[in-house]
């Protein structure tokens, strides 16, 4: 790839924040040198359903070092939902503490303020609360059916005619998958400093949209959006669970205007089970239909999930069913049942990572019932069009990744028959999917700040982007550096304050694209702008310090706004992948082992190769965490959370994790914005657990349709109708 400078786009260079995290100089949320900072401490319910009908704080009140104990009784009047559960987005409001209801186990009932951090958490078990509990709380989403609802127009979508699809198959498949409650659980722990001025908050806070976080305080305190500043430098790790405004951060607002001080809150990682967000429970029913020759004629992808009682949330599991195959007949819909359970959000790729489960594992069914090749079936019903949306994919090269993929990854030694390939004890397996995520682009403003010195440019960036530990300071000051043709160590980027040009934030796979358009946009118009003042031509390559100079300027400011055009609209903008696995069962034991991976993606211009294979990296770990272990387990009496801890939620260590090979297909998609980029974070996740699954089946004859596959559950399956023992 040709750049002007060594250190420009597309090279795999060192973050250039990296000495800063290694050397604890990054500054987190918690850690911002505040002074005169009290710490609170939120207080949890032991129910699932009910009223608070007494508390006692006076043992509380009595330690040294407690400030304040805020209840419903004496919390400060917030702004509370307008109807019964809206939807939650990012800008939400986040009322807590306004009545003496109770919706969930763990739900916020109080927050103790104090002197330290220890005196707020002891002070908090003190506290004694009395309740008048409700008998009809719903924990268990199977044992709810009846209860489901439609949540929107758009939680159905239909095309063609499904039942002349089925109609017209030689083989249909029908089956049902299950995926569990997940926790986001990012290393850094949720956190804020706020502090309330006369009416003037500002808050140092772990949040992954900074201009929505203001929204949300301003929102919920009813105050000017002006009067509101949120500062996020670093963020240690989101996924999802930091996209909004959590309940920690509110009552700290609220708290330091009842004392008069800044006050810190920080979750704790039980907390986090019951107070961060997670990913909601799914039951997806997939029938597929085909003829002998491999084309699909009917899809039908139905959702069951939870909600809170509280608020609305449905992750979209349908949303790759839409548009992922050439199938004129398909029917997606999705449903809701709400549950005295914590609310869901959003978690890495939601829909998608879930979805594609379902989807890829009933794809791999049915190609093995039509005795075809897997990859071969896939590629048989590829196209060019979304057919959800009635546009053409700016690109696809979805057949690329999986024939690339399958050379690399060795798939000619697949046998077609399961449980053929042995070694010693071990049943040895090969599995694919394919993967496809949204690939948003979203408005972006920069402000590009360019000071002369000595003949030496510093070009400084500014937005209010956000840095989750994927590389945005890293990628952003590779394309200033790229775009001014100035040295990398002449670029300095600021990030993660409100009073920067806004941004959409860090979440959805939208972040690269987003900046980096905004940086170069802000670049272009100053080279532009300086230019133009000069009567140089545009197309005259003059360094940007000979332009300070022609200006007679030593420093210069310029901002400027990146959006779609016309032609991004007439697209559907998507990137593609595909997972190739190959895992090793235990005959006896149902102990599997993940021997080696393989993923190719297509995401346009990769515009720091390291970077993005660590975020790849990260997310077919995060896809093998699906399978192996992950998920919250409720208990089904009271509704709280079994899994408290990391002691019992399990995650992917490096010993579970294989050999990876991850592939970049050549591509700059210039119709998804100027500089051809896509996203790729949620890319690595997407379709991960199912190529685990289909090696599974490869490997033992069995199908495993429930999430996590433990051995346990591994041993008790019956292998299918077919396979050969």
């Amino acid at each position: 790839m040709k750049t002007k400078n060594a250190t420009g786009i597309g090279n795999a260079i060192d973050r250039v924040e990296g000495h800063l995290k290694v050397t604890g100089e990054a500054t987190y949320a918690s850690e911002f040198k505040v002074e005169n900072k009290a710490y609170g401490q939120g207080i949890n319910s032991t129910i699932a359903k009910g009223e608070i009908i007494g508390i006692d704080t006076s043992e509380a009140e009595k330690l040294k070092g407690v400030l304040k104990i805020i209840t419903y009784k004496n919390a400060e009047k917030l702004k509370t939902f307008d109807k019964e559960r809206p939807v939650l987005a990012t800008d939400s409001i986040a009322p807590v503490l306004q009545s003496n209801k109770v919706h969930y186990y763990g739900e916020y009932v109080g927050f103790v303020v104090a002197e330290t951090f220890e005196q707020a958490q002891y002070a908090a078990s003190l506290v004694k609360l009395k309740y008048k509990e409700d008998a009809t709380a719903r924990f268990i989403l199977g044992q709810n059916k009846d209860k489901a609802y439609n949540p929107s127009e758009e939680s159905d979508y239909e095309r063609g005619n499904l039942k002349k699809g089925f109609s017209e198959a030689d083989a249909i498949i029908e089956q049902t998958y299950n995926t569990p409650i997940e926790h986001q659980h990012p290393m850094e722990l949720h956190a804020t400093i706020a502090s309330w001025n006369n009416g003037k908050v500002l808050v140092y806070a772990s949040q992954q949209i900074v201009e929505d976080a203001v929204i949300s305080i301003s929102g919920t305190f009813q105050i000017p959006k002006k009067d509101v500043r949120v500062v996020a430098k670093y963020v240690g790790g989101g996924f999802g669970s930091k996209l909004n405004v959590e309940r920690h951060l509110i009552m700290a607002v609220m708290a330091s205007k009842m004392v008069g001080r800044p006050v810190q809150a920080t979750v704790t990682r039980s907390q986090m089970f019951t107070n961060t967000g997670l990913r909601q429970s799914n039951i997806q029913v997939v029938k597929l239909g085909a003829k002998k020759t491999g084309e699909l004629t009917g899809l039908l992808h139905e959702t069951l999930a939870y909600t809170s009682t509280t608020q609305e949330f449905q992750e979209p599991c349908g949303s790759m069913s839409k548009m992922m195959y050439n199938v004129a007949n398909a029917a997606v819909s999705e449903r809701l049942v709400p549950l005295n359970l914590q609310q869901p959000f959003s978690m890495r790729a939601p829909g998608e990572a879930t979805g594609s489960f379902a989807l890829e594992c009933a794809m791999d069914e049915l190609a093995w019932k039509l005795k075809m090749d897997p990859v071969q079936f896939r590629i048989k019903n590829d196209t060019q069009e979304d057919l959800s949306q009635e546009k053409p994919f700016s690109s696809r090269l979805l057949i690329e990744c999986l024939t690339i993929g399958a050379d690399e990854f060795g798939w000619n030694k697949r046998q077609q028959k399961p449980r053929a390939n042995k070694k010693g004890n071990w049943l040895i397996g090969y599995g694919v999917s394919a993967a496809a995520r949204a690939a948003p682009f979203n408005e972006t403003h920069a402000k590009v700040l360019l000071d002369l010195t000595n003949d030496t440019v510093t070009a400084t960036l500014q937005m209010d982007a956000t840095d989750i530990g994927t590389g945005s300071y890293t990628i952003l000051a590779q394309t200033l550096s790229e775009c001014l043709n100035v040295p990398l160590e002449q670029v300095v980027v600021e990030l993660g304050d409100s009073d920067y040009p806004i941004t959409p934030g860090s979440g959805g796979s939208w972040g690269a694209a987003s900046y980096c358009n905004g940086a170069k946009s802000a670049c272009d118009y100053a080279i532009a702008a300086l230019k133009k003042n000069r009567n140089v031509p545009n197309d005259e390559d003059v360094s940007i310090a000979e332009l300070l100079k022609m200006n007679q300027i030593t420093s210069y400011e310029s901002q400027s706004l990146a959006k779609p055009d016309s032609e991004f609209k007439k697209h559907s903008i998507f990137s593609f992948g595909a997972n190739f696995t190959e895992v090793w069962v235990d005959k006896d034991t149902g102990i599997y082992k993940i021997k080696r991976m393989v993923n190719v993606g297509s995401a346009g211009k990769i515009l720091n190769p390291k970077t993005a294979y660590g975020q790849v990296i990260g997310g077919l770990t995060m896809g093998a965490g699906m399978v192996i272990a992950e998920q919250t387990k409720v208990e089904p009496n009271f509704g709280n959370f079994i899994t408290r801890s990391f002691a019992d939620y399990h995650v992917p260590v490096n010993l579970d994790m294989a050999n990876v090979d991850v592939i970049f297909l050549p591509e700059e998609d210039k119709i998804v914005n100027q500089m051809g980029i896509k996203g790729i974070g949620e890319l690595g996740i997407t379709s991960v657990a199912a190529s685990i699954a289909n090696a599974i089946f490869n490997a033992t004859g069995k199908r495993m349709r429930d999430l996590p596959i433990t051995p346990e559950k591994l041993l008790m399956a019956e292998v299918e109708d077919g396979v050969t023992v």
